[in-house]
């Protein structure tokens, strides 16, 4: 049995990173939800090598890892303009029908490669809006994900939720349909914010909200926020803080706004000159940390926390914590399935990206071929790097011999140079360097994405289309 790192099992009983600190690690980086990330993905990786991807995941047998599945739903009836997601704008909901028509094509070409009823042990609707779609449709949506995929009993559900599309009778739907766990996009509670990124939903919705899905036995239930928004301040964002300490949801997602208005034509119309600067960025940071440690939760890494008794906040204490396009997730390390307009996935030893566009996603399945456009077949140096990647992301530690024994390495001679990066960092307190391990400390778990980045060989010339660390 393998025991959690130290960083794991102190973490949460550890003071946040002052501001001061915080402020030295705001660059931008990223959120390593792949390695390589999506910008290295290449459209000479195709349909064909997606499918012999799947073809070999068929032909593994009992011995393929467990299968995730995600399914894009790109609609929203309103424009959120702080949002960089695929989506479609509209209020004509006749449109999600042709949409899901073209799902259902895709689903079978992905199904008819895979060669049986895959078992599915997590499923999540992102979006967009997945509560766009009425009940028939999720209805319908999930019958037909049953037809291609054996659905685990016990397995994950989850659905992503605008607050301002749901009443207590939809989630009661949503419950019958077999989803466990929901996540509520709720951003800001302060009015002014919410004016200035076109997304009004009072505070009162949301805690109605709240004890609706409780009531109704969701296991698990997020609150996703921002901080970096227009006309947010100190004063304003603890405000907003306290307040969802007062829900207290099982899990948050607390994630920094990203201002690129070059490449997403929604953030063109935030006010440049109200966003917080970088100091009052990092002070909110620092302050939402301190507010929820005090309040009991548990800081997982990166930008996520957990109620000591969710099973995010148990998988990290006992070292079993993965990451996937979502986040951090429970889920052993496997395969996933994406399905819809611009969804990535992840088969065997690539990744890759559907059409990002309705008009492609619909002419490549007219043809009938999947409408996969980029991707990407991991180097031999691309695995290793990954590992060691998500190794520091979620478990917080690498341990030479066991990395090097798995890839054919003397770790200490093939990272040297990143070895001997880590030494400003290990001089800070943020990771242990000794003969046989590198260790994350409790303090490195804030900015750990600075960390794994010292073995990111892709962005050390190019970190302008990331995120910021903090």
């Amino acid at each position: 049995m393998t025991l959690p790192s130290t960083a794991c099992a102190d973490v949460a009983d550890t003071a946040p990173l002052p501001a001061t600190v915080l402020r030295q690690f705001d660059v931008a980086g990223p959120r390593y939800t792949s390695y390589p990330t999506a910008d290295r993905f290449v459209e000479a990786f195709g349909a064909d090598d997606y499918a012999s991807a799947l073809r070999a995941r068929r032909d593994a047998g009992a011995s393929a890892p467990p299968l995730s599945l995600y399914v894009h739903i790109p609609f929203c009836e309103s424009l959120c303009y702080y949002c960089a997601c695929n989506k479609v704008v509209t209020r004509h909901p006749e449109r999600a029908v042709q949409y899901l028509a073209y799902l259902e094509r895709e689903t079978r070409l992905q199904a008819a490669q895979l060669g049986r009823r895959a078992t599915v042990s997590q499923l999540h609707l992102g979006g967009g809006t997945p509560t766009f779609l009425s009940d028939a449709q999720l209805a319908g949506l999930l019958a037909m994900l049953r037809e291609s995929f054996d659905l685990a009993a016990g397995g994950e559900q989850s659905i992503e939720i605008d607050p301002r599309t749901v009443d207590a009778a939809r989630l009661a739907n949503l419950a019958a349909l077999g989803f466990n766990r929901l996540s509520f996009g709720v951003q800001d509670f302060d009015a002014d914010v919410q004016k200035a990124v076109h997304r009004i939903q009072p505070a009162h919705q949301v805690l109605g909200l709240m004890a609706d899905a409780r009531a109704l036995g969701f296991e698990s239930i997020n609150v996703d926020l921002i901080y970096g928004l227009p006309r947010q301040n100190d004063a304003s964002f603890a405000r907003t803080m306290d307040q969802v300490c007062e829900l207290r949801p099982d899990r948050i997602a607390l994630y920094a706004y990203a201002h690129l208005p070059e490449r997403f034509k929604p953030q063109r119309r935030i006010a440049a000159e109200e966003l917080p600067d970088a100091e009052t960025r990092v002070r909110m940071l620092s302050s939402a940390i301190a507010t929820l440690t005090a309040a009991g939760y548990v800081y997982i890494g990166m930008d996520h926390f957990a109620l000591p008794g969710d099973p995010l906040a148990v998988a990290k204490r006992q070292g079993r914590l993965q990451r996937d396009f979502q986040g951090y997730s429970t889920q052993p390390e496997g395969d996933l399935v994406a399905l819809g307009v611009s969804a990535i996935g992840r088969v065997g030893a690539t990744y890759s990206q559907n059409a990002k566009t309705m008009d492609t996603y619909y002419d490549l399945l007219d043809q009938g071929r999947l409408p996969v456009v980029r991707g990407i077949a991991l180097s031999r140096d691309d695995v290793l790097r990954r590992a060691v990647i998500m190794a520091l992301m979620c478990k917080g530690r690498v341990g030479f011999d066991a990395m090097g024994q798995a890839h054919r390495i003397d770790f200490r001679h093939h990272f040297a140079a990143e070895f001997a990066a880590l030494g400003p960092l290990a001089a800070q307190g943020m990771v242990r360097l000794t003969d046989h391990d590198i260790e994350v400390t409790p303090q490195g778990w804030f900015v750990v994405r600075a960390i794994a980045m010292v073995f990111d060989r892709y962005c050390r010339d190019n970190r302008t289309r990331f995120s910021r660390v903090v």
